[in-house]
C-alpha cells in the first residue's frame, strides 16, 4: 500500500514536471493548447496562461502560424478572464493580424469583435421618431441570466408634447431637426461608426404618414439635412410587424425561442410574437395600450377617478372579450405552446418597480397574477401605498439608488388614470393568454422598451459576419 502511494506520488510529480516544461514539438504544443481551453471553460484562467506561454514557442520554432494566432487569441481571452485588457488586447490584435494573413477572415472577424468589445468600443445607438418625442439610446448588450443584459452608456428623450411632426408649420420641422441634431451630437462622443448607428420612424409615425405622402416627403427631406452624411439613413419601414419582430429578436435571446415570445404593452398598441422553428417570426398586436385606453374610457378628459375606475373595468373587459381573447384563440398553436412570455412597457416596469424595488439591479423578474391583482388594487384604492414603497430595507447603496432613480421616473411616465387603465389591460392580457391548457411563465425583461436596438444591432452583426465570409475581406474599423 505504502509503495503504491509511493509511486502514485511520483506519477504526479513527473506529469507536473511535464506540463510545466515548455513544449518540445508542435504536437505537445497543440496538447498544452487544448487543456488550456478546458481550464478556461473551468475558470482556472490563470493555469490556461502557464500553459499558452509554453505551448508558444513550439508553434513560433515550428512556424505554424494557425496554432501560433490560435495560441496568441486564447492568451488574449484568458487575460480579459483575469480583468487585465491591455495584455488581453495586445495579444487579441496579435491573433487578429495572423489570421488575417491566413485569410482566416471569419476568425479575425470575430477576434476583431472581441477587441473592439474590451476596448469600450463595441456601442451601437438607435434613434426613434415618434409623433411626439425622440429617443436616443447608446448601448452595449450581453446575455445575464437567458436575457440581453444592456449596458447602457447614454438615454434622452426629447418631448415636443405642442409640436406633432406632420405639422404644415416649418417651426415643428426645425424642432425635430434640432431634436436629431442633438441626439447626433451626443452619439459623436462614443466615436460610434455610421453601420451602428441606427435612425427609424416609428410604426405610429410611419402609419401615420402612409396616409399624407406629401406630409412623408417633406418631413422627410428637412431631417436628412441634419445628417453628417450619406451614409447614415432613416428607416422609414418600421412597420408594426417590423417593429415586434426587431422588439422579439432584442429583447428575447436566441437560444430560448422555442419555449418564449414576447410582448410589449405600449403607450398606443401592444405587440410582441414568437420565431418559429425555421426563424420566421409570427407577430400578434392590439390597437391598444395605456394611453389609447384611458382615452377610450375618458374622451373628453372630465371624468373624476370613481366614474374613471367603473367604466375603465367596463371598457378593458370589453376589449379582452371582443378582441383580445378570440385573437389568441384564432391564433396557430405555435404562441399557445411557447410556456415563458418576455413583457415589457411602461406599465409592467411600473409593477415591478412598486412592488419589487429591491429587484431593480436584475434584469428579468417573474410576475404572477396575484402580483397584477395587488397591483391593481392599490392602483385603484390605494394610490400612496403603491407609489411609496419602503425603500429603507434595501441595504445595498447601489440597489437602492436605482430603485429610487426607477420611481421618480415611472411616477413622471404614468398617472392615476394610466396606471388603472394599465393594470387592468395587464390583468386582461396575461388571463387572455393563460387561458389555455399550458400554464403561462411571465417575466419582465428591464430596458427591453429599446429592444428594437438590440434587434437592429443583432441584424446587423450577422449581415456583417455574412457579408465578411462572403467577400473573403476584413474589415476592422
Amino acid at each position: 500500500m505504502k509503495r503504491s502511494f509511493i509511486l502514485l506520488l511520483l506519477l504526479s510529480f513527473g506529469a507536473k514536471a511535464v506540463w510545466a516544461q515548455n513544449a518540445q514539438s508542435i504536437t505537445q504544443a497543440i496538447r498544452y493548447i487544448k487543456l488550456a481551453n478546458t481550464l478556461r471553460a473551468v475558470n482556472k484562467s490563470d493555469e490556461s496562461v502557464k500553459l499558452l506561454m509554453r505551448a508558444l514557442p513550439a508553434t513560433v520554432q515550428a512556424k505554424n502560424l494557425y496554432w501560433e494566432a490560435v495560441t496568441n487569441e486564447l492568451l488574449g481571452l484568458s487575460y480579459n478572464d483575469l480583468q487585465d485588457p491591455t495584455r488581453s488586447v495586445r495579444y487579441l490584435e496579435k491573433a487578429r493580424e495572423q489570421y488575417a494573413k491566413l485569410k482566416y477572415v471569419a476568425s479575425a472577424w470575430g477576434v476583431n469583435e472581441v477587441i473592439r468589445d474590451i476596448s469600450g468600443k463595441n456601442l451601437y445607438a438607435g434613434i426613434q421618431i415618434g409623433a411626439s418625442d425622440i429617443k436616443l439610446a447608446i448601448l452595449k448588450t450581453k446575455y445575464e441570466t437567458d436575457f440581453y443584459e444592456k449596458d447602457i452608456k447614454s438615454t434622452i428623450t426629447i418631448p415636443n408634447p405642442t409640436v406633432t411632426l406632420f405639422a404644415d408649420a416649418s417651426g415643428a420641422l426645425r424642432s425635430g431637426q434640432d431634436a436629431l441634431r442633438a441626439c447626433l451630437d451626443t452619439i459623436q462622443q462614443y466615436n460610434i461608426p455610421n453601420e451602428r448607428v441606427f435612425v427609424v420612424l416609428s410604426s405610429e409615425v410611419r402609419d401615420q404618414l402612409v396616409k399624407n405622402p406629401e406630409d412623408r416627403k417633406k418631413l422627410y427631406d428637412q431631417l436628412v439635412k441634419v445628417l453628417p452624411n450619406s451614409n447614415l439613413k432613416i428607416d422609414t419601414t418600421l412597420s408594426t410587424t417590423r417593429q415586434a419582430e426587431l422588439f422579439t429578436v432584442g429583447a428575447i435571446p436566441r437560444k430560448v425561442w422555442p419555449t418564449t415570445s414576447a410582448l410589449e404593452l405600449g403607450s398606443n398598441q401592444t405587440v410582441g410574437g414568437y420565431f418559429d422553428a425555421n426563424k420566421k417570426f409570427h407577430n400578434i398586436s392590439f390597437p391598444f395600450g395605456t394611453n389609447t385606453l384611458v382615452s377610450q374610457i375618458d374622451n373628453k378628459g372630465t371624468m373624476n377617478l370613481d366614474a374613471f375606475k367603473r367604466e375603465a373595468q367596463r371598457v378593458v373587459k370589453a376589449i379582452a372579450d371582443s378582441s383580445v381573447t378570440p385573437r389568441l384563440k384564432a391564433n396557430d398553436t405555435g404562441l399557445q405552446q411557447r410556456r415563458t412570455v418576455g413583457v415589457s412597457g411602461d406599465i409592467v416596469w411600473a409593477l415591478v418597480t412598486y412592488l419589487y424595488p429591491e429587484k431593480s439591479d436584475i434584469t428579468a423578474v417573474g410576475i404572477t397574477l396575484d402580483d397584477v391583482e395587488r397591483f391593481k388594487r392599490l392602483a385603484m384604492d390605494d394610490l400612496k401605498t403603491l407609489t411609496r414603497p419602503n425603500l429603507a430595507a434595501i441595504e445595498d447603496p447601489t440597489v437602492r439608488g436605482k430603485a429610487e432613480k426607477n420611481l421618480n421616473v415611472v411616477q413622471q411616465a404614468l398617472n392615476e388614470k394610466q396606471l388603472i387603465a394599465g393594470a387592468l389591460w395587464l390583468e386582461s392580457i396575461m388571463k387572455s393568454y393563460s387561458a389555455d391548457s399550458v400554464p403561462k411563465r411571465f417575466v419582465f425583461i428591464r430596458n427591453a422598451d429599446i429592444g428594437w436596438v438590440t434587434g437592429k444591432f443583432l441584424e446587423t452583426i450577422n449581415y456583417e459576419y455574412e457579408s465578411t465570409i462572403a467577400k473573403g475581406a476584413l474589415y476592422t474599423r
